[in-house]
């Protein structure tokens, strides 16, 4: 693999607009597993991964080659939806179910983070 200075084995240069690797592989968001790897992480089949697609809880990215690549929030949302399945929820249900709780995630999250500049704006931290 190529550093971040030098070309790429047939001669193109990096990207000089993209994060370095280091913070790429921290990206939760970043599309790093192929569609063969991220069903066989998630315990499922290609199909599968697709269906998600279709009732649009995950949207992967596509790879000049128009591949689909995952990110590991996508894998993880993919392999809460596949447990509820598996349960016997509708796959329909389970990506709402799953869509939902990604949401009151998100929300919570937001929510401390204001908590937290409230907290240092009190104090005097800002």
């Amino acid at each position: 693999m190529p550093s971040e200075s030098q070309p790429y084995v047939d001669g193109r240069q990096p990207d000089q607009d993209r994060p370095p690797v280091a913070d790429r592989l921290d990206d939760d968001h970043f599309p790093a597993y192929t569609m063969g790897r991220a069903a066989e992480l998630v315990g499922a089949t290609p199909a599968f991964l697709r269906a998600l697609g279709d009732a649009r809880l995950i949207t992967p990215t596509r790879s000049e080659g128009g591949h689909r690549r995952y990110s590991r929030h996508q894998l993880r949302l993919a392999a809460r939806a596949r447990e509820l399945v598996d349960q016997g929820t509708p796959v329909d249900a389970a990506c709402r179910i799953v869509s939902l709780e990604d949401q009151l995630e998100r929300a919570e999250q937001m929510n401390e983070d204001l908590r937290r500049q409230g907290a240092d704006t009190v104090h005097g931290h800002r």
